[in-house]
């Protein structure tokens, strides 16, 4: 590294099972991250974190995104890890790939190329997330350093790529934002960049003044403060996907809606607006420890979902409102994000305004997703 720099993650995915019957078999994925915040040197994380065996790498390239599945010309990096080509990535781990000099601006679009050359089934637990853009698979074949890849499929998952880590000034740093499928932005328009950690990324880089700051998107539908479901918990995956990411100075956390909707209906995992409130400040405590700010953001309501029958009920409600009023006044945090008073009915405070709703009673509409990176105090970054 340079001196007076380090390094930054400036985009993240966070790991999971993939869900469906995904495969590949000699394949280049092509994965199209948007950093948050730019550099001159670029390195790239892939996980292997719910594998059940090696992951081989064939060949990894990193580019400027043009178009479509396109590059831009000149912009192709080969990555290596550890100075090799190719490389081998251990069950429920990850491998960084050395860093390549690569001059990349703020809210730039990367093209991150891997070839599989073995045969990964479904079997393997294969490491995605719902990306809300679209990304692409090749027919078989290396096709990581082709300026416009040939495409087999389309894809709306992140596959093995995680993170993508950018060389910044010293004074740089990285908020997280960690939830469940409002911050991964489910039902957003694909590929319009409308998810919540968008929103904030955008208004971050146009402001004037301001320490740099990057934005990762840590959300993973279904997430849950205190149970596992399509991967871990917010308390287990705190430390991976929160406390490990490069240059980490902020958390914004907004868990606990699928604690309370209990979408999976087991009795033994209904939960009080008590037991979220003591997983929060086990956050809070872990995040202070290492000397990082965390935000709460306010649990949005849901009285009128539609996604799934029976989500909403009274004693639910109030643990909502409990959790909140808690978040507000408890002290724990070092400031708050209060995404339910940004999109909540004032005549019916129980339900989002109608604008902001998707339709679902549940997930915010494009434009209610942008008032919540919106309703964040920048001042509370600095």
């Amino acid at each position: 590294m340079q001196t007076g720099t380090k390094w930054i993650g400036t985009w993240a995915a966070a790991p999971a099972p993939a869900e469906g019957a995904t495969g590949f078999s000699n394949h280049t994925i092509r994965m199209m991250p948007r950093v948050s915040l730019g550099g001159d040197r670029v390195r790239v994380r892939i996980s292997n974190a719910y594998g059940s065996r090696d992951l081989a790498i064939g060949a990894a390239h990193v580019a400027l995104r043009d178009k479509g599945p396109a590059i831009v010309a000149g912009s192709d990096r080969m990555l290596t890890f550890g100075g090799n080509a190719s490389a081998l990535v251990a069950p429920g781990s990850f491998a960084i790939s050395d860093p390549v000099e690569l001059n990349v601006a703020a809210l730039a679009d990367l093209a991150v190329s891997v070839h599989l050359p073995g045969v990964v089934d479904p079997a393997f637990q294969i490491t995605g997330r719902y990306a809300r853009q679209t990304n692409y698979v090749s027919p078989p074949g290396d096709f990581t350093g082709a300026a416009v890849m040939p495409v087999g499929n389309m894809t709306d998952q992140w596959f093995f790529v995680s993170g993508v880590d950018v060389s910044a000034s010293a004074e740089a740093g990285a908020v997280v934002a960690l939830g469940d499928s409002l911050t991964d932005g489910n039902i957003s328009t694909i590929d319009a960049y409308c998810r919540w950690p968008d929103q904030l990324a955008r208004r971050l880089a146009a402001r004037q003044g301001g320490r740099p700051l990057a934005v990762l998107n840590q959300g993973l539908g279904g997430n849950r403060i205190l149970h596992d479901i399509r991967g871990d918990s917010g308390l287990r995956r705190f430390d991976r996907d929160v406390l490990a990411q490069p240059g980490i100075s902020h958390v914004i956390v907004m868990l606990g809606t699928n604690d309370l909707r209990n979408r999976w209906a087991k009795p033994e995992e209904e939960v009080t607006g008590e037991w979220m409130i003591a997983g929060l400040k086990q956050m809070a405590l872990r995040a202070h420890d290492r000397g990082i700010k965390i935000i709460a953001a306010t649990l949005t309501p849901f009285g009128n979902e539609t996604f799934m029958a029976n989500a909403w009920n009274p004693t639910r409600e109030r643990h909502r409102v409990l959790v909140n009023d808690w978040i507000r006044n408890g002290g724990a945090f070092d400031g708050v994000a209060d995404f339910d008073a940004a999109l909540r009915d004032p005549e019916i405070p129980t339900q989002m305004r109608a604008v902001d709703d998707c339709g679902d009673g549940l997930h915010p509409s494009d434009s209610g997703y942008c008032k919540m990176g919106d309703a964040i105090d920048l001042s509370l970054l600095d």
